[in-house]
């Protein structure tokens, strides 16, 4: 196994910023708005910026680290107890634990990188349960 450097802000650069991100998102529009920097695991490590409602996902197979690398976001997950809302800023870092429903809403735009599981299950529904 070779061990790679990744320079996230190199890896960055070429992506559209994502606007207006929701439901009529196309697979296309997201993928062209998220770099895969590594594998890792089951999964990769992405990283992306964006402006809008991501929608509710979730993780079968593992935690999933989220690290905010500039703008904000708001993280809401669906625990046994509710939701639980988070206001997430540059330099701050959440693992989601796995198997959470979890959506990002960032009205002001947010760049994050995250180690994600894969697959991943997508919904845009009001309550994903």
């Amino acid at each position: 196994m070779a061990i790679k450097i990744v320079d996230i802000r190199a890896e960055l650069a070429p992506l559209s910023k994502l606007t207006c991100r929701g439901a009529d998102t196309s697979e296309a529009e997201a993928n062209a708005a998220f770099a895969r920097l590594a594998d890792f695991r089951d999964g990769a490590v992405f990283a992306g910026s964006f402006e809008g409602d991501s929608g509710w996902e979730k993780h079968a197979k593992g935690d999933e680290i989220v690290q905010i690398l500039d703008g904000a976001t708001t993280l809401t997950i669906l625990t046994a107890q509710g939701e639980e809302v988070l206001e997430l800023t540059a330099g701050n870092l959440v693992v989601v634990p796995r198997d959470h429903w979890h959506r990002f809403n960032a009205p002001d735009g947010v760049t994050v990188m995250t180690a994600t599981p894969q697959p991943t299950e997508h919904t845009f529904a009001d309550d994903p349960r």
